[in-house]
């Protein structure tokens, strides 16, 4: 009894696991034509992604780095399997509540898309027609269950039934001399019970999932390809600047091993962001909109955008979950049209003090406009290390700010400027508890040796990087252990827009040692040594590592 027990348990495991493929399956097929990001667990993700207090965002970029939305979407996977093994379960005892159990599955997935701001009614289709054929492959492998398994081996045995004289017919009484009149009753087989014969079940079953793997591979292999932008990018010719950059100046990147190269290949570029699923926007449908406190709006294609007068600059950027010492920072080569020029032309009017950003996914970023309109080089930027920027980091368009976080000033896929006030209306960031300004703090890093690295004896070369873009870097300090600071050898700076990378001679002794930077911007004044976590405005603190020297 127990065997069989557990035997419905395993079957309605399996008729869940089977249901929740279907519903996910289906919903990549739809999502073929209402697009990728309407796909079940993507409208799931995006508005958990929503939902997630900032506390709970930064820890998540802190412990699973760019690797938090795979674990963003295995939880949401993980939930979906004990949902969905609850409901095969229940829907063997009592099928409908197995299949609201499916159905609820499906309603959040329809909540989830409607959420989105710029989600049309399409959005909810994937989710929902997905639970629908759910519950009706459901409905059929269960029924299928209770014929093919359920119902054989509760049919009763039955017993011989006995063999009776003919009538007039008399018995013989030795089997040894049979009489030739008298018939001889055939011999009678017992009748076996009936065993339940699971092979049309299992078949159905196990089509049932081939087909949904398929189904949903193709479908997200069919949809990637729809929707990618890839050739539309190796299709643009970025002109050649009107102001070119400068050539770097000689000493800019110091020749230590280890030491991060002075521009950031593209491929190697941190991306910190909420997009589950990266934008896809063709250039040819692309359009900027700078509208709101403007004496006259603007709305210009992607065409328009490269006809003016392009800049060529060096920028770092950084992102505000950056820790102390951490990896959320690259510094590139950009090209892009001034973005001052393109508000004064707009007519930026008395009162304004932010310009809100959109994305086309609809991220809000909020930069204080007397600064955008201070003299420092903003830029929308369309190239990236001489090529078009990645999909993954804003094309065809994105807004590059210096002096501020990413959160606060570098806007990727932005479609659109709203000179605005910041008592009018609060970005994304700062709704969820950052703060309004997002001032980019003054940190420097070691970048050789490693934390924990073991060294050798005598002369060694520690080197890293400092930033604070938009005032630059004046000096750089190390301390060994207790002992005083020293200065560390500067690189040449190349702009008060980027790294300067530094160097310091170190006559190691045996032992374990603590090195510990500092940086002062261009006015001298040192980053504090006072530890904050990047929430609200950016981490603080001096990086510390301990090295073993033999």
């Amino acid at each position: 009894m127990k065997i069989r027990k557990n035997r419905g348990i395993l079957a309605g495991f399996v008729l869940g696991a089977v249901t929740a493929g279907v519903a996910l399956a289906v919903g990549e097929a739809v999502a073929i034509f209402t697009g990728p990001a309407t796909a079940p667990i993507y409208a799931v993700g995006s508005a958990a992604v929503n939902l997630t207090p900032a506390r709970l965002k930064e820890y998540a970029v802190a412990h699973f780095g760019e690797n938090d939305k795979t674990y963003l979407i295995a939880g949401i996977l993980a939930t979906l399997a004990v949902i969905a093994l609850a409901a095969g379960v229940a829907a063997l005892r009592r099928f409908w509540t197995g299949a609201v159990l499916v159905a609820a599955f499906g309603a959040i997935g329809v909540t989830a898309a409607a959420s989105q701001p710029d989600n049309g009614w399409d959005a909810a289709l994937p989710s929902a027609i997905g639970a629908v054929v759910a519950v009706g492959v459901l409905w059929w492998l269960v029924r299928l269950y209770h014929r093919e398994v359920i119902q054989p081996a509760a049919a009763p045995a039955s017993a011989p039934a006995p063999t009776l004289p003919r009538p007039g017919s008399t018995p013989n009484p030795d089997p040894a001399f049979p009489d030739a009149a008298t018939p001889t009753a055939s011999p009678q087989l017992p009748q076996a019970t009936p065993l339940p014969d699971r092979r049309g079940f299992i078949l159905a079953v196990s089509g049932v999932a081939v087909g949904a793997a398929a189904t949903g591979f193709g479908a997200n292999l069919i949809s990637s390809r729809r929707y990618s932008v890839s050739g539309a990018r190796a299709a643009v010719r970025i002109p050649r600047p009107t102001f070119p950059a400068p050539r770097l100046p000689p000493g800019v990147h110091p020749n230590v091993a280890g030491l991060s190269s002075f521009f950031t290949d593209n491929d190697d570029f941190y991306r910190v962001d909420t997009a589950l699923v990266l934008p896809q926007v063709s250039p040819d449908s692309w359009t900027l909109r700078i509208h709101g406190m403007v004496d006259h709006p603007i709305e210009m294609t992607f065409a328009e955008l490269l006809a003016l007068p392009l800049h060529e600059r060096d920028l770092t950027v950084s992102c505000v979950s950056d820790p102390v010492g951490g990896p959320y920072v690259g510094n590139a080569r950009w090209i892009g049209a001034d973005l001052p020029a393109l508000l004064r032309s707009a007519g930026v009017q008395s009162g304004a003090d932010q310009l809100l950003a959109t994305s086309v996914d609809g991220m809000t970023i909020g930069t204080p406009i007397g600064s955008v309109l201070d003299g420092r080089h903003a830029m929308l930027a369309v190239a990236m290390n001489g090529e078009p920027l990645p999909i993954a980091h804003g094309f065809p368009a994105r807004m590059l700010i210096p002096g501020f976080y990413g959160y606060a000033s570098a806007t990727k896929w932005v479609t659109d400027l709203n000179v605005t006030t910041f008592a009018a209306q609060q970005a994304y960031w700062v709704q969820r508890g950052y703060a309004l300004i997002g001032t980019m703090k003054t940190q420097s890093r070691i970048d050789v040796p490693k934390p924990f690295a073991r060294v050798a004896a005598g002369p060694v070369t520690v080197a890293g990087i400092a930033w604070a873009t938009d005032r630059g870097i004046s000096a750089v300090q190390v301390q060994v252990d207790a002992e005083p600071w020293k200065d560390a050898d500067l690189a040449t700076q190349d702009t008060p827009d980027t790294w300067r990378q530094w160097t310091f001679p170190w006559q190691a002794t045996t032992g374990l040692h603590t090195l510990s930077v500092r940086a002062a911007d261009d006015s001298g004044q040192y980053q504090t040594g006072v530890r904050a976590e990047p929430l609200p405005n950016g981490a603080s603190g001096w990086e510390s590592l301990v090295v073993t020297v033999a």
